[in-house]
């Protein structure tokens, strides 16, 4: 098998695309040559663009249901097909959870995974016609302690338990999948950990260093949705440069650790 990915002539759905990870992903997709249909709440400045051709934006609120299943309908008429779709909206404001009203815990339900259900459920029989996959977002939050978002950490990890009835519902068929993304350097990122040094220090917690670009998490979507990834369905692939530093190396940099390891005996395991 070849390992170049060709997208030409498929159809890419893609909510939230216009920012952040999801503009990743569509410049992603857009770079294998798909054909490219994102929606949002507002059009962006400047449409995604990649090799001279630009991605198609609908304004949907993705937390309604008519219009959420509308879109996906309307792509499908327009294209004849659909072959992968990207459930990548979603998101939450810092807060204490005894502070959040029962409205406040809907809407995030809403946003990170009611979204997701229904869009995916709408796209089934056009990915049913083409063999084709979806790809959920999820977060780091939805497997360990999320404070200060815990329902958008529970909405993730819901997410991510329906990813994988579905890829086993779903099968051989469909495929479904999903990618965990760590902190990612997006467009407001330094204002988000307010200076730029706040923003540095985070990154040095990860271990590779630095936060991901939403280009790479653009391009696993790619890959999982390309032939290369046939035989993978009920995937979660961590995003994240390897997590976060153990707590009892307190962030300890990579030369230090080998430092330490240099005065560990080779006998006993012991310090020396």
């Amino acid at each position: 098998m070849s390992l170049a990915i060709d997208f030409a002539g498929r159809v890419v759905a893609v909510t939230g695309g216009g920012r952040g990870v999801g503009r990743g992903v569509v410049e992603a997709f857009l770079a294998a040559g798909a054909d490219v249909e994102f929606c949002g709440r507002t059009e962006p400045e400047q449409l995604p663009q990649r090799g001279g051709r630009a991605a198609r934006f609908t304004a949907v609120d993705v937390r309604n249901a008519a219009q959420n299943q509308a879109w996906i309908a309307d792509i499908a008429a327009r294209h004849g097909r659909l072959d992968v779709l990207v459930n990548n909206v979603g998101g939450s404001p810092f807060g204490r959870f005894e502070a959040g009203s029962p409205r406040y815990f809907q809407a995030i339900t809403e946003i990170n995974f009611l979204s997701a259900a229904v869009a995916t459920s709408a796209a089934f029989e056009h990915l049913l016609a083409t063999g084709g996959s979806v790809i959920n977002i999820t977060s780091i939050s939805a497997r360990r302690p999320s404070p200060g978002t815990a329902m958008y950490g529970a909405a993730k990890a819901a997410l991510e338990s329906l990813t994988r009835s579905l890829a086993v519902e779903w099968a051989p068929e469909v495929r479904v999948n999903a990618v965990s993304s760590g902190l990612v350097a997006t467009e407001s990122a330094v204002d988000h950990y307010g200076t730029a040094e706040q923003y540095a220090q985070v990154a040095r917690t990860i271990p590779r260093g630095r936060m991901a670009s939403p280009d790479e998490l653009g391009n696993v979507c790619v890959m999982l949705a390309s032939p290369l990834s046939a035989h993978v369905t009920g995937a979660v692939i961590p995003v994240d440069g390897g997590g976060e530093w153990p707590a009892f190396l307190s962030h300890t940099p990579n030369a230090d650790i080998v430092q330490q390891a240099d005065r560990v005996t080779d006998t006993g395991g012991t310090t020396t």
